[in-house]
């Protein structure tokens, strides 16, 4: 057992992890020295992220120490240090969870390959190896998890030599570590994440080849990787692979292949899919709808949005998903003059309950009005929104601009007025 942690330490060539060793004994002289405990659960995770991010590293270990953490999401607070730009405190909590499972005497090796696992939200390899160290130094048996979670530091660390070499020492372990299901995946997962279409599916295939079943999360990484390396017709087997075995797609699926279809520009293909997705009775999310009504104003195609907001409809959608159809719809009536139908998608989106949100679709109305010459109906329009609309600086000037080409020294006046009732002026 002892073989396989220190033949991956010394591929490593890491410091020594002598600060490591010493953490059983430095842990019990801190823990709970007579400050008072605070108890902290999921609800104060935002006020303990900005009490760590404020403290000196010195005093992160103490901070934790008066805390007593109950239902406390560990990976949202590790997330949230290594995004504000401090790994190093992200370390010292993971470096107190270890000292705190040392000092209670856990013997529970999936206690350590959760904290193992943890370590890949800060890439930090070494710290993971020195948990195993650790592990082997207090005779704690590794399991196949633990494996499984020191690959995941691998690949989030960028280095893929040592998970390769951790494969090796679990295909050949009579030990209680043989490579499952959990090992394949993570190498499946961890080439998708890299753009390695090639290694991901010949992983996947290996994966096959030895017995396992494959679930949702495969073909997640499977159709996302060949999305994002450009292999559509590698994805669309895929999709088809995953449909025969009876699965239900995942929102990450339905909008990763949306998105391979939306960048072939298959307009035919779209609709189909999302009506199979609709039929199935799915829902398209906020992000697909955007995608397919990119697709459509591209391609010019608004009787097909006008079909995709029917559908929509029909399917009783979130006003969210509808909203984004809408203003696609009004946004190319816009360009394309056709004011009767501006004001036709203009009166139904509000007749739904659906207010402007975003001053560039009130400004290609505006735009589409003032190349008409239809400044009476402009007034009608801007009147119809003015109570749900708060106009912004860059629409009065529009307006300012486009009363001044046409000489219409009054509309510009009430309107120079009512930025100044607005403060903008």
């Amino acid at each position: 057992m002892a073989l396989g942690f220190s033949f991956v330490s010394k591929a490593l060539t890491l410091r020594p992890h002598t600060r490591f060793a010493a953490i059983q004994w430095s842990c019990s002289k801190r823990f709970f020295c007579g400050n008072q405990v605070h108890v902290c659960d999921s609800d104060s995770l935002g006020s303990m992220t900005q009490n760590l991010i404020h403290q000196p590293n010195s005093h992160i270990k103490p901070t934790l120490d008066s805390h007593h953490f109950s239902s406390f999401s560990w990976q949202s607070l590790l997330s949230s240090l290594a995004s504000s730009s401090s790994p190093d405190k992200a370390r010292l909590v993971l470096e107190w969870r270890l000292e705190k499972l040392l000092n209670e005497n856990e013997r529970n090796c999936d206690a350590y390959s959760e904290l193992i696992s943890q370590c890949g939200k800060i890439g930090d390899l070494e710290l993971a190896m020195s948990i195993c160290t650790l592990l082997e130094a207090h005779g704690i048996k590794p399991n196949s998890a633990a494996f499984n979670s020191l690959i995941h530091v691998c690949f989030s660390s960028g280095n893929i030599s040592t998970a390769f070499g951790l494969f090796e020492i679990m295909s050949n372990t009579d030990d209680g570590f043989k490579p499952n299901s959990e090992t394949f995946d993570a190498f499946i997962s961890g080439f998708s994440k890299l753009g390695n279409a090639g290694a991901m599916q010949a992983w996947y295939s290996a994966k096959r080849a030895a017995g396992l079943a494959c679930h949702i999360q495969n073909y997640e990484s499977l159709i996302w990787g060949c999305i994002k390396s450009g292999n559509f017709e590698s994805a669309d087997r895929f999709h088809e692979e995953m449909v025969l075995a009876g699965l239900k797609p995942s929102m990450l699926i339905l909008e990763s292949f949306l998105e391979g279809l939306c960048k072939r520009r298959s307009s035919n293909r779209v609709k189909e899919f999302v009506k199979f997705v609709v039929v199935g009775g799915g829902k398209i999310s906020k992000q697909m709808a955007e995608r397919v009504v990119g697709l459509y104003s591209e391609l010019g195609e608004v009787e097909e949005m006008e079909e995709l907001l029917a559908t929509l409809v029909e399917s009783d959608h979130v006003s969210e998903v509808l909203f984004v159809v809408h203003c696609g719809i009004i946004r190319m009536q816009a360009v394309l003059d056709r004011l009767d139908l501006v004001e036709y998608a203009v009166g139904r989106m509000l007749k739904q309950g659906l207010r402007f949100r975003c001053p560039d679709d009130v400004e290609k109305v505006i735009c589409a009005y003032f190349r008409r010459q239809e400044y009476e109906r402009l007034d009608l329009f801007l009147e119809r929104i003015k109570g749900s609309y708060e106009f912004s600086r860059s629409t009065y000037d529009l307006l300012i601009s486009g009363y001044r080409r046409a000489r219409l020294s009054d509309k510009m006046d009430l309107v120079m007025n009512d930025m100044k009732s607005a403060g903008l002026l």
